[in-house]
């Protein structure tokens, strides 16, 4: 069954007869991203889309996900829509609602981000973590590209994407089981990752202390190194490097102490955001 019609008149290809494709808006781990519309009621949507070949079968898992979390987790804020989800003989393809510009977007345009506005998008990052955890899922792809702002009213709300690599998290794992290779991204990825470990929730959670780094320091050092080896030394000795801000060091420090099966305290991570936060804006009040 074809489920994309070619209108090869108009040059405009259509989904599942209900969704044409618009242009191109980008591309992941899983295959490319298209600004769509809605024919009937001219609503915009992303649609997603996978070869139907790759084994690796990342759209059709991550479409999984969203529909366990969205039932599962009905009242988590800052996770994508799923409208539609189908195939046909050549691809996978999932339409969602659009969301606006990722934090790596954002991270282009600005630089860096203020220390206020780095802990404010940590909390929010911390959240849905905690929601997605709660529901027996680890994400294992944490990166600025993986979220993104809403739109509208909802312009200041994180949204969380690509799950693709996610997976449940089963406290009988062994910790010490190796994956075949490192998950993930390498800039981000925690150190047990790096030593193709099996992952857990605090993986999540240091792979977020790397991307705050970033966004409040403008770069990281290993960012341009290949060597997977090089990339770890430098993240094992993080937590007490004079090159991090006292507020990461302390959440490196919290995470990294967790045990495989440990459950985080997220509210103690929050507070710890929280009160960094008031400090700032009383810095800011009194000069």
């Amino acid at each position: 069954m074809d489920i994309a019609n070619n209108n090869t008149k108009n040059n405009v290809i259509k989904i599942n007869n209900k969704y044409i494709l618009l242009k191109k808006i980008g591309s992941g781990s899983f295959g490319s991203i298209y600004l769509g519309e809605n024919v009937r009621t001219k609503e915009k949507v992303a649609v997603k889309m996978e070869s139907i070949k790759d084994c690796a079968k990342l759209l059709k898992n991550e479409s999984t996900v969203y529909q366990y979390l969205q039932s599962s987790c009905a009242k988590m804020v800052g996770l994508p829509q799923v409208k539609w989800f189908g195939k046909d003989d050549a691809r996978y393809y999932m339409v969602i609602n659009l969301l606006g510009e990722s934090l790596q977007s954002v991270k282009n345009r600005v630089y860096v981000f203020s220390l206020i506005s780095t802990l404010q998008v940590g909390i929010q990052i911390i959240c849905l973590l905690k929601s997605i955890h709660d529901c027996g899922l680890i994400h294992r792809d944490i990166k600025p590209e993986n979220f993104l702002l809403g739109i509208g009213d909802k312009a200041k709300q994180l949204h969380i994407i690509d799950f693709g690599f996610c997976k449940p998290f089963l406290k009988e794992y062994n910790p010490l089981k190796k994956t075949n290779a490192l998950i993930g991204s390498l800039m981000y990825a925690s150190v047990c990752t790096h030593m193709c470990f099996e992952q857990s929730r605090r993986d999540d959670l240091e792979s977020l202390g790397y991307m705050l780094l970033y966004f409040l320091t403008g770069s990281l050092e290993w960012q341009h190194c290949q060597s997977s080896m090089e990339v770890l030394q430098m993240k094992e000795s993080i937590a007490n490097s004079g090159e991090v801000p006292p507020i990461l060091s302390k959440y490196f420090k919290i995470v990294k102490q967790l045990s495989f099966e440990e459950r985080p305290d997220y509210n103690k991570l929050i507070e710890l955001f929280s009160k960094e936060i008031e400090e700032e804006q009383k810095k800011k009040v009194a000069s």
